[in-house]
């Protein structure tokens, strides 16, 4: 493991625009919201979200005395992006290895503390950085988050399959957009399919964490840098959503711990 971090969580799509990067920054604070210390790593080197999704354009993390980055905290968890390091117009013109170093020193040289977890925001695909992840860091597990509809799925199985081959353990799935909710009277229902995430995760055994409706709600607290499970959201039925994301998402984290742990043979006394 990294010192300073317990868990290590990996949260994927393998296609974009599903809203991964708006799953895992709501995650992070539900968990957060429950009373862990956690942080969110913003893997996605080319488009970099989070300082947006934050609130943090603009800052630049300061660094210690020995050079290590200090993460800035917003709405109390712990961020470092690539996009607080570069200018938010630069486009990031490198080849596969230069991103994997990049994302490598991102999480080597930044000074996170005692975190109970690290989620990582991977970009969309299964290709350089999802390698990387998973082969250069110890992920404890990941998370994949798809939409319902067919071409959502056929990615998301891709993410799944991926996981399971470089042997990190799948927490649960997360169906984003799943159904539509009327701004004006409240109703809500499906306009891409119905339940496609759920049919994933029962054909692919994985556990479905939770589904999440298409809110304007969501769009709008994203992009003003106050996401739904932050703590001024106080009322919000959504963010309870994604706090009992998050408790499932520990729940099963706590039990695959368990299953890991060593067992002792049993010890039978006979009488001779």
């Amino acid at each position: 493991m990294i010192d300073g971090i317990k868990n290590i969580i990996a949260v994927g799509s393998g296609k974009g625009g599903v809203g991964k990067s708006t799953t895992a920054v709501n995650l992070a604070l539900a968990l957060h919201a429950l009373g862990a210390r956690v942080g969110l790593l913003d893997a996605d080197i080319y488009g970099p979200s989070v300082p947006t999704m934050v609130g943090a354009v603009g800052i630049e993390p300061q660094t210690t005395a020995d050079k290590h980055l200090i993460p800035i905290e917003r709405h109390g968890i712990y961020t470092m992006s690539i996009g607080y390091l570069v200018d938010t117009a630069a486009a990031m013109a490198w080849r596969g290895p230069m991103v994997s170093s990049a994302l490598q020193q991102l999480l080597n040289d930044t000074q996170w503390n005692d975190l109970d977890y690290l989620l990582i925001d991977l970009p969309p695909g299964t290709g350089d950085i999802q390698l990387t992840v998973s082969q250069k860091i110890p992920v404890t597990a990941a998370i994949v988050v798809t939409t319902p509809q067919d071409l959502a799925l056929i990615d998301a199985r891709r993410a799944i399959t991926l996981f399971k081959k470089v042997n990190i353990p799948i927490l649960g799935l997360v169906e984003n957009m799943s159904t539509h909710v009327c701004s004006h009277c409240g109703h809500e229902e499906a306009i891409f399919a119905a339940n496609g995430g759920v049919l994933l995760a029962e054909e692919t055994k994985t556990p479905l964490l939770g589904q999440m409706p298409l809110s304007m709600s969501v769009r709008a607290q994203t992009d003003s840098g106050t996401p739904t499970a932050a703590a001024s959201h106080v009322d919000n039925p959504l963010k309870q959503r994604y706090i009992d994301m998050a408790l499932k998402m520990s729940t099963a984290l706590a039990d695959l711990r368990l299953s890991k742990t060593p067992k002792f043979p049993k010890i039978t006394i006979v009488n001779t």
